[in-house]
């Protein structure tokens, strides 16, 4: 569910590793494997890893390398349990293609048909059909990520909540025109399968799944299961294990399972049991993102939706001539990865706790391109694609036209000024690309010092001009992989009048903080979004977002792909002389508004009328204290540093102690009433 780009780098750990056969191994396959998933585990940031290969229902290669947790000996095994984040979402589409078998479902029927209570604050949305949510074509805006990534916690109101959300969000896009990963769109898909069935969404995924397939580790937040089953996470600002990550939007990315039992629900995915038609597996694995708008020559690609998989088409298995369908799934914790080649009927799943989901389907494809060779179904493995240095020459005047500004939903706009046949271009993808200078070539096509990135202009037919980047992505240890996207759009400079101009400077660098997560909110205390605004007052926007007034922005591009994922408008009000924000489904307060915190003794502060947190500086008075808070039951507190990294959060800690740093500030979470009783010492 997190930005699939994001990446966790954690200090190497003592390895353990585990491997089971369910037949005589073959001992390349078992060394390709073992040396991918060490890698990943010694070099890539993963604490543990886990892997299994399935061919034609039988179990061929299952392991795992790392630690159940960093302070014990208990090792990973092929029952350990990890959340898969966005596999969770082939769940929903075979659920969702359950009832098109059944004939209760037509995926091109407006989706109000059966949920006659989805509303937005646009016409349009009238037009979204199941399959537009499936193929992430809907033109929603992508996330609301308000009380959905919590710790050992359920909010049993996200169905409603994103709802809400939606009936206050216009389409970025008409229905249909192009696909962008959009996560709302399969929590309404979650509620389409409980409305259509009369059960939860959880109590529908085991009895029509998890129970006839036999899944005994797969579960959901919402179900009784010894939690110690899932495997230790960890992130840098916290020496201990944390507690559990927890996912409410189940059908975006909230199911628990380990790679054994995703290689079961593969077969499913192919047609290959009772539980769905060979017909309806068929149709998810279509090219649906060519539907609409897509990017040139990007067809073998990290991304080429089909219903549910983020690729029908995955790199480099088409240099085999072979379809290879991949969904990965990146939550903030854990990691997965699932792969599967239909006219063999081979699998392979991947889960991890931290790395990358882009990590671990390279391990994927490792582990099939060696099982391939071994089977004679290819006669030898390709080595990676090598590139040069690229040759510089002469630029044609007329690709002058394409400088200008560009923007994306969650980049800093940028100005790109060819000189001399030279583009320099700060990182892309989330910083897998680095930044970079990139020369001319001809074919009007610009190449990074390496040769691996191209970068050109392409219009589409809707008039938009984007940068469109083809990428071979090489990491020491793992298998090569390509992506072909559309980094940003074209947008025209807003000129800004002196109070507008002057509104949006004074936001510039200052921080936003979340006032209204549920105590137990993993945003609290690793941030989801970022605390301060990418504004370019120069040219008129917040990130992807045009700015009209004072007070508002309004998203402003139509980017298929990834870089046009979770876009939204922004609106800032004051109210008793402090500023605020609302974006997504979220509202925050400016860090600099904030009161100090009192510095005596003893002290209470009351969560308001509204269910808003409470936030306060750390005065001079204040600093190096140790506070002790009396804590109502479901509530939390947090303290953070002058740089915003969260250094004690109760909900992780279980500590109600914390030492105050200097210039930091303190944030107190529950329901509206709840009373804190603190003391300084």
């Amino acid at each position: 569910m997190k930005k699939i780009f994001s990446v966790l780098l954690a200090s190497s750990i003592m390895l353990t590793s585990s491997i089971a056969f369910a037949k005589e191994p073959n001992r390349p396959l078992q060394k390709k494997a073992d040396e991918i998933a060490n890698t990943l585990v010694t070099q890539y940031g993963e604490t543990s890893v886990q892997y299994a290969l399935m061919d034609n229902g039988e179990i061929i290669l299952s392991g795992s390398k790392g630690v159940y947790a960093k302070d014990s000996d208990r090792p990973i095994t092929k029952d350990t349990m990890y959340g898969i984040g966005s596999v969770s979402k082939m769940y929903a589409a075979a659920a969702v293609m359950m009832w098109v078998d059944r004939g209760k479902l037509n995926l091109d029927e407006p989706f109000v048909t059966y949920v006659a209570d989805f509303k937005m604050a646009d016409e349009r949305y009238k037009q979204i059909t199941p399959r537009m949510l499936l193929n992430h074509s809907s033109g929603i805006n992508g996330t609301s990520y308000g009380n959905t990534f919590l710790f050992d916690d359920v909010n049993p109101d996200l169905q409603e909540d994103v709802l809400a959300s939606l009936r206050t969000q216009t389409l970025k896009a008409n229905p249909g025109e192009f696909s962008v990963y959009t996560n709302d769109g399969f929590t309404l898909l979650e509620i389409l399968v409980a409305r259509l069935s009369g059960m939860s969404y959880s109590e529908f995924i085991e009895k029509n799944i998890s129970e006839p397939l036999g899944l005994q580790h797969t579960k959901t937040p919402m179900d009784e299961f010894d939690r110690t089953a899932l495997a230790r996470t960890y992130l840098p600002n916290f020496e201990g294990a944390l507690p559990t990550d927890a996912i409410s939007a189940v059908g975006t990315g909230g199911i628990y399972s380990t790679a054994e039992d995703m290689t079961k629900m593969a077969e499913v995915l192919m047609g290959k049991t009772d539980l769905l038609s060979e017909k309806s597996a068929k149709a998810m694995l279509n090219e649906e993102y060519k539907n609409g708008l897509w990017p040139s020559d990007g067809d073998q690609n990290f991304f080429a939706y089909g219903l549910g998989w983020d690729s029908v088409n995955l790199y480099p298995f088409g240099d085999y001539n072979i379809q290879a369908a991949f969904k990965g799934g990146d939550s903030v914790l854990y990691k997965a990865a699932m792969i599967v080649l239909p006219e063999y009927n081979i699998s392979v799943a991947v889960a991890s706790s931290g790395g990358s989901s882009v990590f671990n389907s390279m391990l994927g494809t490792g582990i099939l391109k060696e099982y391939l060779k071994e089977k004679g179904i290819i006669k030898e493995i390709k080595p990676d694609k090598t590139f040069t240095p690229p040759v510089k020459v002469q630029m044609p005047e007329s690709l002058n036209q394409y400088n200008g500004v560009y923007a994306a939903a969650a980049d800093s706009p940028k100005e790109i000024e060819i000189k001399d046949g030279e583009i320099d271009m700060p990182v892309l993808l989330g910083g897998y690309i680095p930044a970079q200078k990139y020369v001319y070539v001809g074919d009007d096509h610009f190449k990074s010092e390496d040769g691996t990135v191209t970068l050109s202009f392409e219009q589409q037919n809707n008039g938009i001009t984007y940068i469109k980047a083809s990428a071979y992505l090489n990491f020491p240890g793992l298998d090569q992989s390509s992506l072909t996207f559309y980094d940003s759009q074209k947008v025209e400079p807003v000129q800004l009048n002196k109070a507008v101009s002057d509104a949006w400077t004074e936001r510039v660098g200052k921080d936003y903080l979340l006032l209204t997560e549920r105590p137990s909110s993993e945003a609290l205390f690793v941030p989801l979004v970022p605390s301060k605004l990418l504004i370019d007052v120069k040219n008129g926007y917040v990130a992807g977002s045009k700015i009209l007034d004072e007070n508002n922005a309004v998203n402003a591009v139509q980017i298929p792909v990834a870089s046009g994922r979770d876009t939204t408008d922004l609106k800032f009000y004051k109210e008793n002389n402090a500023e605020y924000l609302k974006m997504y489904n979220m509202t925050f307060i400016n860090k600099a508004d904030l009161p100090s915190m009192y510095e005596g003794k003893t002290s209470s502060t009351t969560i308001q009328a509204n269910g808003f947190a409470r936030w306060y500086q750390i005065n001079d008075k204040a600093a190096n204290k140790t506070i002790t808070v009396n804590l109502p039951t479901n509530t939390s507190f947090a303290v953070y540093d002058e740089n915003n990294t969260c250094v004690s959060f109760s909900t992780v800690s279980g500590k109600n102690t914390a030492k105050l740093p200097v210039n930091g500030y303190v944030g107190f979470f529950g329901k509206a009433s709840d009373v804190f009783l603190i003391t300084l010492k």
